[in-house]
């Protein structure tokens, strides 16, 4: 079975804010500082890290999805202080890039879809300046959790999801092993966060499309390569979709995605 890429959907990517979806990195963030965002997608986080370091601070955006950083592109043009370029984490040549070293490297929800987490955090680490520092939040998916129990063919096609995953090398707890790659890439004054995301029944944004319904919206859209790629079957992934729609409607009352952020700082 080939290995796969994973493309995340921009309708997604456009709803996220540093705030509420990066919350640590929002916390350290100063004006002056210069910043690399791994992983950016469609910009939209970014674009709030160019905010939040202006005036004098710079960012800069990479990916390697064209389509999403044409987006990226057109929807941030205004915003001075940030750019963004189509690049790899893995094979870039860092001392081409435009800043040299920056003040803070991160990554949000990208080093799970990297099939070798250890170099990604290396190279992130060679980016970032003496005393700089590399912030990643990212999940462990096999920690997502719903109450009440989901339905079973729900249950089923997020076996077969974590399954498809695995055989492309994506971890399934990659947050609880950042850690343990932050210390083997040297990084020091390593410290993990607790940076769950919740949502809970009468949240004003529970019926969002992409907060209680993510799921919902994963089987429409990536549901059918697991079926062509043999991980599922059409008829489990119908009764998914349908099963799932109705709990998120009537029975569901939280659903929490175990995540981490972990911040290690460059030694000077």
């Amino acid at each position: 079975m080939s290995r796969q890429s994973h493309r995340s959907d921009p309708r997604i990517l456009n709803r996220r804010t540093l705030q509420r979806d990066h919350p640590y990195l929002a916390r350290v963030l100063r004006t002056g500082m210069t910043v690399l965002d791994v992983g950016c997608g469609t910009g939209a986080i970014t674009a709030d890290i160019a905010k939040a370091v202006a005036p004098g601070g710079m960012v800069l955006g990479i990916d390697r999805d064209d389509a999403n950083l044409a987006i990226a592109i057109q929807e941030h043009r205004d915003i001075v202080n940030l750019r963004f370029e189509n690049a790899d984490l893995l094979t870039f040549e860092i001392g081409n890039m435009s800043y040299g070293g920056f003040d803070i490297v991160t990554a949000a929800r990208t080093v799970q879809w990297i099939s070798e987490p250890e170099r990604a955090i290396v190279r992130m680490k060679k980016a970032a300046k003496p005393g700089g520092h590399v912030i990643v939040l990212d999940y462990n998916l096999e920690e997502t959790r719903w109450e009440p129990e989901p339905p079973a063919a729900f249950t089923r096609f997020y076996q077969a999801f974590l399954d498809w995953r695995t055989a492309n090398n994506w971890d399934n707890r990659t947050a609880s092993h950042l850690s343990g790659l932050f210390d083997s890439a040297g990084l020091i004054e390593i410290a993990t966060h607790s940076s769950d995301e919740i949502v809970r029944r009468g949240d004003p944004d529970f019926f969002d499309a992409y907060a209680s319904g993510i799921w919902l919206y994963v089987i429409q859209t990536l549901g059918p390569n697991l079926v062509q790629t043999g991980f599922l079957k059409e008829n489990v992934r119908r009764g998914a979709e349908e099963d799932y729609s109705s709990y998120v409607q009537q029975t569901l009352r939280l659903q929490r995605h175990s995540m981490l952020t972990v911040d290690g700082r460059i030694a000077p």
